[in-house]
């Protein structure tokens, strides 16, 4: 049994005692125990992580183990983390956690909601500690199958057309990533799967060229990569509460994860020949899901598209091949999980009270639920960038980065890039004042009760990581930038 393990047992085992409940009392017993012991898990890992490399520890990926799995392919069940894992981890169990909360008075088959919900957990977690590309790909493909259910049954509006356009789309870029694996397996030469491994093989550049658009464009289905980010709004809008905190704060990030890990690590030569291409595809994501986001009027959607242009942020960063940037992009990643999560939260309480999510049909509920207001304002000011809160750092980090690269042309593109920031400002402010300020647009909406302890804590919990990260950003950076370091060497070799 090895310490990472530990992230995939618990969830089968939440699943396994979620089986066997009888009442809702129990159900909420489990999950709460299950998450809170996860997020006890990934913050003592975090720590242990940080001692490790302050005494010296220079091991490319720490509490490692490997056991045999499928010997004809020499497929191995092999996990380990670096400081970008550590941070996914962390990211996660704090969604997994304040998501399971959001949901405490889930109606609608409970049990079999959280057991979909734990399993997406299991292929999310195992995804984020494997060194395997085989046993990578199986966790991912874990992660993406729930989501068909969870928002065709659990969903709202338009649930069943939202479940089969994500999963159809999902599925397709999973076609592509299993035929870039294949290709990266046999053309490298190498008797193993193992990241690390395939990473010291030295691939054909010509075949780099054919299998890196493959891994990236199958990664970046999942990382809404323009033009096949068409799925992520109607998904988002269509998902239950906490399911869209998972899949926007968590999910989204399996994609910019296995753009820098599998495409630009295993294949740099490629990587360094064909990001303009990509960039200038996450440029128009970036600048085009903010100017989405501004002519919306449902919220979910509104945050849907800001999250297309938060999320392309983090593949152009990736694609800049610099240190500054891609530990921006891994911020970023960090930032925009933590932050669309609580928007996410707070539209649900919102829609739960209002039974609405057009803006044109709110207004002034800042007076009549406060505490849910003044989150949402703290959620608005840390997307369009507010120093002090995650957001500001992320950003800065990736334009900085961005602009040290020497060629004109991405010089161009960043700036481009850059207006994105104007643009979030307007939509947020916007939907800001038209919800919470002005007046009473719906006289019912005066007998709204705020949140309760549930909801208040979770949404605190996401608060509080948002402004840690934004007021002492240093132990992240270092960490990321740490672990980065074996990348760049290949980059610049």
């Amino acid at each position: 049994m090895n310490f990472l393990s530990l992230f995939i047992l618990i969830p089968i085992l939440m699943l396994g005692s979620l089986a066997l409940s009888g009442n809702m009392k129990q159900i909420r017993s489990i999950c709460a125990a299950g998450a809170s012991l996860l997020l006890f898990l990934s913050v003592l890992l975090t720590f242990m992580y940080l001692d490790a490399r302050n005494s010296g520890d220079t091991t490319e990926m720490l509490f490692a183990a490997s056991v045999m799995w499928y010997a004809p392919l020499n497929i191995h069940y092999s996990v380990g983390v670096d400081g970008i894992s550590v941070a996914m981890l962390l990211l996660s169990s704090i969604i997994v956690f304040t998501g399971i909360f959001t949901s405490w008075k889930m109606e609608i088959l409970p049990k079999e909601y959280f057991m979909w919900f734990c399993l997406l957990s299991i292929g999310v977690f195992g995804f984020f500690i494997s060194t395997d590309l085989f046993t990578m790909f199986m966790f991912y493909e874990i992660a993406l199958i729930p989501m068909y259910l969870l928002i065709g049954v659990w969903g709202t509006g338009k649930k069943e057309y939202a479940a089969m356009k994500l999963t159809l789309m999902l599925m397709g870029g999973s076609a592509l990533l299993l035929v870039g694996i294949l290709g990266i397996y046999f053309s490298s030469g190498a008797t193993t799967m193992n990241i690390l491994e395939l990473a010291r093989q030295s691939m054909p550049v010509a075949l780099q060229r054919w299998f890196f658009p493959l891994t990236f464009i199958g990664f970046g289905v999942l990382g809404a990569l323009f033009p096949f980010h068409t799925w992520s709004p109607d998904g988002h809008a269509s998902a239950p509460t906490a399911v869209s905190m998972l899949h926007a704060g968590v999910l989204m990030k399996l994609g910019g994860y296995g753009c820098f890990r599998v495409a630009i690590y295993l294949m740099p030569e490629a990587a360094r020949e064909l990001s303009w291409i990509f960039i200038i595809l996450t440029g128009i994501s970036v600048v085009y899901g903010a100017y989405s986001a501004i002519v919306q009027t449902d919220l979910k959607y509104i945050n849907a598209y800001s999250s297309v242009s938060h999320c392309g942020l983090v593949l152009f960063a990736i694609l800049m091949l610099n240190q500054t940037a891609m530990t921006g992009a891994v911020m970023q990643m960090l930032s925009h999980g933590l932050m669309t999560a609580l928007f996410f939260a707070l539209i649900g309480m919102i829609y739960g009270r209002t039974h609405t999510r057009d803006i044109r049909e709110m207004g002034g509920l800042m007076k009549i639920i406060p505490f849910l207001g003044v989150c949402y304002v703290i959620a608005g000011l840390a997307s369009l960038g507010l120093p002090g809160l995650s957001g500001f750092v992320a950003e800065m980090t990736i334009f900085v980065g961005a602009f040290q690269h020497p060629g004109i042309f991405y010089r161009i593109i960043t700036i481009l890039a850059c207006t994105s920031i104007v643009i979030t400002a307007v939509y947020i402010l916007r939907v800001v004042g038209k919800l919470l300020y002005g007046p009473v647009v719906n006289e019912q909406h005066l007998q709204l009760t705020d949140a309760v302890w549930y909801e208040r804590f979770a949404v605190i919990i996401l608060i509080l990581a948002i402004a840690g990260i934004g007021l002492a950003p240093l132990w992240v950076s270092d960490m990321v930038r740490e672990s980065l370091g074996n990348v760049i060497a290949e980059l610049i070799r």
